[in-house]
């Protein structure tokens, strides 16, 4: 492990990664349900679209991991999907089918601009305040949807987003959750952001707010209507 990845030389070991690796799957394991849940409004059939965010992330990840030797996690990237499916199909009417085949000429011709000195030229021309904005805007976009899912805002005819009602019990277990990573923070807790998040699963299932499935495996469905 060290040889391969250089734990030593960089300051780390194995188990600091193991928890860095957990914490960064749990953060990012929304876009599982998020993205199949933004493209079948399309018409996509869900579970087609969850196995292939599923694959999509394992092999774009271990590329990553073990090719490029940085631990970053790549997935289905948050905003695109959203013009995908309310922009270009929703808004423009355009087949669903018609356009992944565009998505997928898009990615080739991404393949083949990275092979070249060409993508040099490309990052260099976008400015370094607009890098920023489209990190900050993809962060915001994220944490709307967390803060919706949580029912912390909700919809006003008045204001478009509005306060929730805070003594709803997922709502309120939501607060105590983020209050929790906190305080964990602030005392320089290492993993705060995964125990944060454990200790807020135990709650809510000590007090009902979340049931464990019936099975913890099952054969991949819908692949089929979507593939190809």
């Amino acid at each position: 492990m060290d040889q391969l990845f250089k734990l030593k030389e960089r300051g780390t070991s194995v188990v600091t990664e193991i928890l860095a690796g957990v914490t960064t799957f749990l953060t990012m394991v929304y876009i599982v349900i998020v993205n199949p849940g933004i493209l079948s409004t399309t018409g996509m059939e869900f579970h087609g679209v969850f196995m292939a965010t599923v694959l999509a992330s394992i092999v774009a990840t271990l590329i990553m991991g073990l090719f490029a030797n940085y631990p970053i996690v790549i997935a289905p990237g948050m905003g695109l999907n959203a013009y995908f499916a309310f922009t270009v199909v929703g808004g423009n009417g355009v087949p669903w089918q018609v356009a992944l085949g565009a998505v997928f000429i898009a990615g080739l011709l991404f393949i083949v601009l990275s092979l070249t000195s060409f993508r040099y030229v490309l990052l260099d021309a976008i400015p370094a305040s607009l890098k920023h904005a489209i990190t900050a805007g993809i962060g915001l976009f994220i944490t709307f949807i967390g803060l919706q899912n949580a029912k912390i805002i909700v919809s006003s005819p008045a204001t478009l987003v509005t306060l929730g009602n805070l003594r709803e019990p997922m709502t309120a277990l939501t607060l105590i959750g983020l209050i929790i990573s906190l305080v964990l923070l602030a005392y320089q807790v290492r993993g705060y952001l995964f125990f944060g998040m454990l200790i807020t699963a135990v709650l809510a299932w000590i007090y009902g707010l979340l049931a464990l499935p019936d099975t913890f495996l099952a054969a991949p469905t819908g692949l089929a209507a979507t593939a190809f």
